[in-house]
């Protein structure tokens, strides 16, 4: 019962979360991200979750790091072998940043206010709470997807693209609202798979942060329509 608990409440916090910071004050997103890792933090310690459970155990480190960077360059690779095609090119919305702007977002916004505390909350604090098997996995990736419902409705570049590719209107927003909470459903079920086999929450971390922080920098070098 204390479980189940601590599960509502991590999920009712994390909505929580994502109302404040996509529709309520957005400006405050960094401090609303801090105080979910807090929050969350505090559910897991009441549901009984060690370190261990949430990935962060020391020694399962080495192995986050082989399956973290292994994954990092895979990814990488994708996306060089993707631009090389006109096709994909000509899809992509440009963010109109400047090179040196999208570097530090790169480095340190997308890493402290997105990838860090996702990770934490999904790979770590709910993946821990449900269970840490692969139901976990699956439970865990799924409230990772609706998580992007609202992202999803706003602007940026990457909404830009997929409606240059699903169209606009409401028929395009709801196809693109879907392909979005699909998509992060699929990248939740590789970051947790990751998180399965290192052991570590590190793995994940560095997976996620390759495939949104060279996403910044690829939108960056295209010019926007």
């Amino acid at each position: 019962m204390r479980v189940t608990i601590c599960i509502g409440l991590a999920i009712g916090t994390l909505t929580a979360a994502n109302v404040l910071s996509h529709r309520v004050v957005p400006r405050a997103a960094p401090a609303i991200a801090a105080a979910q890792v807090g929050v969350l933090a505090a559910i897991a310690r009441a549901g009984g979750r060690t370190r261990a459970d949430l990935g962060l155990a020391a020694v399962a480190g080495p192995a986050g790091l082989r399956w973290g960077i292994g994954t990092a360059v895979a990814v990488a690779g994708g996306y060089g072998a993707a631009l090389t095609l006109p096709a994909v090119r000509g899809v992509i919305v440009g963010s109109g940043a400047q090179p040196s702007r999208a570097a530090r977002r790169a480095a340190l916004t997308i890493p402290l206010t997105t990838v860090l505390p996702e990770e934490f909350a999904f790979r770590g604090v709910v993946f821990g709470l449900l269970g840490g098997d692969r139901r976990a996995a699956l439970a865990s990736s799924v409230l990772f997807g609706l998580w992007h419902l609202l992202p999803a409705l706003g602007d940026g570049p990457a909404n830009a693209t997929m409606s240059g590719i699903v169209g606009d209107g409401r028929r395009g927003v709801a196809l693109r609202v879907a392909g979005t909470v699909l998509a992060t459903t699929v990248g939740g079920l590789l970051m947790a798979e990751v998180r399965l086999r290192s052991g570590s929450l590190l793995a994940p971390i560095l997976l996620h942060w390759t495939v949104n922080g060279v996403g910044e920098l690829i939108a960056a070098t295209v010019r926007p329509r």
